[in-house]
């Protein structure tokens, strides 16, 4: 459930780490910890398959202080995936165009 998101969220978590942590290998301790919690959140999402991306979800998952971690990582690793995992990074920003447009299809249609 959910295995594109999981991907991005993981590949974007170690971009975090490597550039603020800089750990010997694999990830530290509060990154291991922040990707743990993340994929949790993910499996439990009640969207299933058809989940947004995180900035357009209308349900936040995340406790207050791990949602201000994850944006910060995000924030850091977003542009950065563009370099280091581009068809990830362009899969993840046509999921967003499709919901965005999905969204203005069906906000017109009840308009009517």
């Amino acid at each position: 459930m959910n295995e594109g998101e999981k991907k991005v969220v993981k590949k974007m978590i170690i971009i975090y780490c490597r550039a603020n942590h800089k750990p010997i290998s694999g990830l530290c301790q509060k990154c291991s910890a922040l990707k743990n919690y993340a994929m949790k959140r993910l499996e439990n999402c009640p969207f299933g398959e058809n989940k947004p991306t995180c900035g357009s979800c209308s349900i936040h998952c995340y406790k207050s202080d791990m949602r201000q971690k994850i944006k910060e990582v995000m924030r850091l690793a977003g542009p950065r995936m563009l370099f280091r995992h581009p068809i990830d990074a362009i899969r993840h920003f046509y999921k967003e165009y499709q919901r965005n447009r999905l969204y203005a299809v069906t906000e017109n249609f009840s308009r009517k």
